[in-house]
């Protein structure tokens, strides 16, 4: 029998059965605590870094997803010049109240009803360039996440779906963002009135919730390609909010540098397919209606 050396402890037997099994990297074991919500929102920029670094390190794949981002580009600064152009004409109909005031204060108001109008037509532009990029240059962005899911251990087999039922289900989820980011653009341009607070707190909750729909435009084609439908998706989102938010949020404001959506969209579908991959495609899902747990995809 040999001899165990000193001060070592003797070996253990391991018990039968299997090994358990090694967690993904960046996933999280049952029993390790969940990280505070301040780390996890920068855990999520740290996402969008990853995912720049991916796309610095692949300079083919950042100038093959910049094609369709500078079409969808080119859409939105024409739309967004025009608006430019009617501005005061807007400012003054949405503003008939102030006809009878005094100059100095007519024209107050008519500034800070045009800065409400064209920054919520920005926010709505933003929140649904994505949604649109991804919908026109669905083949491309797909051969990125793709790509870098190979560059992390392998990609999940494409979906068992006709293209035709996947395109239909993407315009349908583009229109409902487009829905959902009108009704924002709503509320936050009423909220632009309020005198400081229009000003100052308004536009940063309006980067937090476009942030959180932006990520989960980005995520849904690492999503998707598991199985998970809008609900589910949104689902997993809700259960990590801050590291999504984190994420999206850092997105946001890249994306209102002048070219920023158009330069970092590689990136930011890069960063969402890792985000995606280490932590929000495991786990249980829980969804309204369902009355309990849905199994994994």
């Amino acid at each position: 029998m040999s001899a165990v050396p000193p001060n070592q402890p003797a070996p253990r037997n391991r018990p039968p059965g299997p090994r358990p099994p090694i967690p993904a990297p960046g996933s999280q074991s049952p029993a390790e605590p969940r990280p505070s919500a301040v780390k996890d929102l920068l855990n999520g920029v740290g996402y969008l870094l990853r995912g720049i670094g991916w796309t610095a390190r692949n300079p083919a794949q950042w100038a093959f997803g910049l094609i369709p981002a500078l079409i969808v580009l080119a859409a939105y600064a024409a739309a967004l010049v025009t608006l430019a152009f009617y501005l005061d004409d807007l400012s003054g109909w949405v503003t008939p109240f102030a006809d009878g005031w005094s100059e100095g204060a007519r024209d107050s108001a008519r500034v800070v009803a045009g800065i409400a109008i064209y920054g919520a037509s920005v926010f709505l532009a933003v929140l649904t360039f994505t949604a649109v990029t991804l919908l026109v240059g669905d083949p491309f962005y797909e051969a990125i996440a793709v790509r870098v899911e190979e560059s992390q251990g392998g990609a999940p087999p494409d979906p068992d779906v006709p293209l035709l039922v996947q395109i239909g289900r993407a315009i349908k989820d583009a229109l409902l963002l487009g829905l959902v980011a009108l009704l924002f653009a709503v509320v936050f341009f009423a909220a632009g009135f309020l005198p400081v607070v229009g000003q100052t707190v308004v536009p940063v909750i309006a980067a937090l919730v476009s942030g959180y729909f932006l990520a989960g435009e980005l995520t849904s084609i690492a999503l998707e390609r598991r199985g998970l439908r809008r609900r589910e998706r949104f689902a997993r989102l809700k259960a990590d909010r801050p590291l999504v938010v984190g994420f999206g949020a850092a997105t946001f404001v890249v994306f209102l540098i002048p070219f920023g959506a158009v330069l970092a969209m590689p990136g930011a579908v890069a960063g969402a397919t890792l985000l995606a991959r280490e932590r929000l495609a495991d786990g249980p899902v829980l969804t309204a209606g369902d009355g309990g747990v849905a199994g994994r995809h």
